[in-house]
């Protein structure tokens, strides 16, 4: 079954975020448009330039009200020895979520049992907490940030207008459509 339109289950969890240690569960995400990306582990390699990535979009995500937030299996504490020794990650502002005890990952279907780490795994959740876009990788292929941001305007967007679609490639500004008998056949 997919995860698309359900909510997200209750978690409570602690992630590393400018300079402190900080809780993080359902009830902080309540409310607001959210992004999960999930990845295998720190101190790896496809890892750190995809969290850099999204580093360098990180305030145009804050510009439209999205908070990021990254997940590995490892700990909190991991993730600030990472911060504290990788250029790429020192430039990472968003929480960063350890999940040692998989929960999270388990949550969103992306733990690989017998290895213990998540796949690459993405959502988005809207303000009710639904999940309203995911995407799952293979570990060996990284993810760009300026598609996920497109794809949250998107999601964005048809949540503030009902009834109107978005097609291929959409971006900000574009044509939408509006489902209707008429354009059946004509696209």
């Amino acid at each position: 079954m997919s995860l698309i339109n359900t909510t997200i289950k209750p978690f409570k969890a602690t992630a590393y975020h400018n300079g402190k240690f900080v809780e993080v569960s359902d009830q902080t995400v309540a409310g607001k448009w959210a992004v999960f990306v999930f990845y295998p582990a720190d101190f790896t390699f496809v890892c750190p330039t995809e969290l850099e990535d999204l580093a360098d979009h990180y305030a145009e995500f804050q510009k439209m009200g999205v908070e990021v937030y990254s997940v590995s299996t490892d700990t909190h504490f991991a993730h600030k020895a990472w911060h504290d020794t990788s250029d790429a990650i020192k430039k990472v502002n968003y929480p960063m979520i350890g999940d040692p005890t998989h929960t999270l990952s388990k949550n969103f279907d992306v733990l690989i049992e017998e290895e213990g780490i998540a796949l690459r795994g993405t959502f988005v959740v809207n303000p009710a907490g639904e999940i309203k876009v995911l995407e799952i990788h293979d570990n060996g292929i990284g993810r760009d940030a300026s598609e996920l941001l497109r794809k949250v305007k998107a999601a964005q967007y048809i949540a503030a207008h009902p009834g109107e679609v978005c097609p291929a490639k959409w971006e900000e500004g574009a044509k939408t459509l509006t489902p209707s008998l008429d354009l059946v056949g004509k696209i």
